[in-house]
């Protein structure tokens, strides 16, 4: 599934296991853990395969249901004077 070549520079994406990875989702934000993604090992963008980005649709629709829920702070920054 991983080790193709990296769509933005002559890296191979490599498959990474992560804590955490936050995805924005029309219907909010949806966090995943302990998931492997891939990450190309020269510019570390990231990618995601179909299950994951399924997975998410799925939480943030509500045909799955999250383990937990947490709040997330919001705040506004003044524009600079």
């Amino acid at each position: 599934m991983y080790g193709y070549r990296c769509e933005y520079c002559e890296g191979t994406v490599q498959p990474r296991t992560v804590e955490r990875e936050s995805f924005k989702h029309k219907n909010g934000f949806i966090i995943l853990e302990d998931v492997t993604i891939g990450v190309c090992d020269q510019c570390g963008n990231r990618y995601y395969s179909a299950d994951i980005l399924h997975t998410v649709h799925e939480v943030a629709t509500g045909k799955r249901m999250p383990d937990r829920t947490e709040a997330v702070p919001v705040a506004h920054l003044k524009p600079a004077s």
